[in-house]
């Protein structure tokens, strides 16, 4: 279930600035107590400002990117693309940022998952971030495909590998970014060495690979999904989509049930 325990206030950026030609990473400074309750998976609500002469008027979901209780930042990783966006690159170290979270249900690593494989693509790979500074500090193997259009703009690669994954990167330009492609890579890796869970973010094109491979090794697994919030509270179910649970269809809210969900649970969208 969803924490129980949700702040909302104003935090102070830190910094504001890019991770590569496409994205910007955003540094809140944050008390403890806030980043305590946070989880890898998990996401908060911002209430973009109104400067840069944008008027962005529902709050925006936002996975977190890290948080870093040792020096008291929360990271955000996000691409200018609308009005509430272009509102968060205008601000500044020493401006004000309200939040609401940590929100929603973040990933779990079961004490037999010993090798974690992370599958995702673009700003994808900000939302599995967090979980490889857990897989890290719990001792555990970690694997990472990385995909993007090129190579700039690949997500997270040092990061990952500051955490001790094993890289591998597909691209669209180098022609490797296919699902064909991909699942070799996969059946490969679980030859090698094995492979315990699978985790990503998303697509529903590595969602339907992925459960694919699930199934015919056993291999369980889960996705965070990107949704349309407004309250991001599961008061408005506005971000409601099915699933299959025990051979039944159901409906559920990806901002309180989620966003992270058993990845053959999820039905692509």
């Amino acid at each position: 279930m969803p924490a129980t325990d949700v702040f909302e206030r104003d935090l102070a950026v830190v910094s504001n600035d890019p991770a590569n030609g496409e994205y910007m990473r955003l540094a809140l400074r944050a008390p403890a107590e806030l980043l305590r309750r946070c989880r890898a998976g998990q996401f908060f609500h911002l209430l973009c400002p109104l400067i840069g002469g944008e008027t962005p008027y529902l709050r925006r979901p936002m996975s977190i990117y890290g948080f870093f209780p040792e020096r008291g930042e929360l990271h955000f990783l996000y691409k200018v693309a609308g009005a509430g966006t272009r509102a968060l690159f205008n601000l500044g170290p020493g401006d004000a940022l309200n939040v609401l979270g940590p929100l929603g249900v973040g990933f779990r690593i079961e004490d037999d998952w010993h090798h974690l494989l992370l599958v995702a693509r673009g700003v994808g790979l900000a939302t599995l971030a967090p979980l490889a500074l857990e897989a890290r500090n719990r001792g555990r193997r970690l694997t990472a495909i990385c995909s993007a259009r090129h190579a700039d703009v690949l997500m997270s690669i040092d990061y990952f590998r500051d955490m001790g994954a094993d890289i591998v990167t597909v691209t669209d330009a180098e022609r490797t970014s296919s699902m064909e492609h991909v699942e070799g890579v996969i059946e490969a890796l679980i030859q090698k060495s094995g492979v315990d869970a699978f985790y990503t973010c998303g697509s529903n094109r590595m969602l339907m690979l992925l459960q694919k491979l699930g199934k015919r090794h056993g291999i369980p697994g889960e996705i965070a999904l990107e949704q349309q919030m407004a309250c991001g509270l599961g008061m408005c179910h506005c971000c409601v989509r099915p699933f299959m649970q025990d051979g039944q269809r159901v409906q559920l809210r990806v901002c309180r049930e989620g966003p992270v969900f058993d990845i053959q649970e999820a039905m692509p969208w």
